[in-house]
């Protein structure tokens, strides 16, 4: 009892299959190329290579093999005069299968097979061409992250700066916090009673700084009352001489 091949069967019997893939092949050969569905182009590919293996031989021998299945001398001539002398630096891999798609209408899988025309060594480069080019794409998402991570670094740097900023110089330019004031700003301000004291006021010496402000302008402008009122936050010329002549006094005895 004979094999039964393996795969999907073409046709209604054995012989109605091996009719096909003989159709199949001697369109191949006299085309270079057929468009046909993957499974039809999956089982003549078999057949089509052991066709041009025989036919690489050149002898009376082959070709009379080959015409069992190839029926047309024609052909079988093509077969035996160009195209398996083009296949010569070839052991094997003769043909080639793309899919291009389902077919409309069945949307059967659609695939091309056709005759590698090309020597080995040009297919060598064009498959190491291939692979680079996948490289290459492979290393420009790797650069964009680098970037990315770059400009995210920066965008964080320059938050921390602003942060900074804002924490140094919480109500504008002429305000600061710390213990540290730069010169000029000797104004204190309590950010609980929302109240600023000016130098040689009452509560001055015993009121702990939150912010400093160069000003009393600078003070009002962040929302900052007088404590005790305007009065008592404004301290006359008579009195700064007072009080420098007091400690003058002090410093003499």
């Amino acid at each position: 009892m004979p094999t039964p091949t393996k795969g999907p069967r073409l046709g209604g019997s054995p012989a109605h299959e091996r009719i096909i893939l003989a159709n199949l092949a001697s369109q191949l050969f006299e085309h270079r190329a057929i468009t046909t569905t993957e499974t039809r182009a999956r089982r003549v590919r078999p057949l089509a290579e052991k066709l041009i293996t025989k036919a690489k031989k050149g002898d009376l021998h082959s070709r009379r093999l080959v015409l069992r299945t190839i029926t047309d001398k024609t052909i079988v001539a093509e077969l035996f005069d160009e195209i398996a002398p083009s296949l010569s630096d070839r052991d094997g891999g003769y043909l080639r299968i793309t899919k291009i798609g389902p077919r409309k209408g069945d949307n059967a899988p659609m695939a091309l097979l056709e005759i590698i025309d090309e020597t080995v060594e040009e297919s060598r480069a064009a498959k190491e061409k291939l692979a680079a080019r996948k490289n290459k794409q492979a290393v420009k998402p790797k650069k964009s992250a680098a970037k990315a991570a770059a400009a995210e670094e920066a965008k964080a740097e320059a938050e921390e700066t602003e942060v900074d900023t804002a924490a140094d110089a919480p109500y504008g330019e002429d305000s600061y916090r710390g213990e540290n004031p730069p010169e000029g700003f000797d104004i204190k301000g309590n950010e609980d009673s929302m109240k600023y004291h000016v130098p040689g006021s009452t509560w001055y010496d015993n009121t702990v700084a939150e912010v400093w402000f160069a000003d009393a302008e600078a003070a009002q402008a962040a929302g900052f009352e007088p404590a005790g009122g305007a009065d008592a936050q404004t301290v006359s010329d008579e009195t700064d001489e007072a009080d420098a002549d007091e400690a003058k006094g002090s410093d003499e005895a």
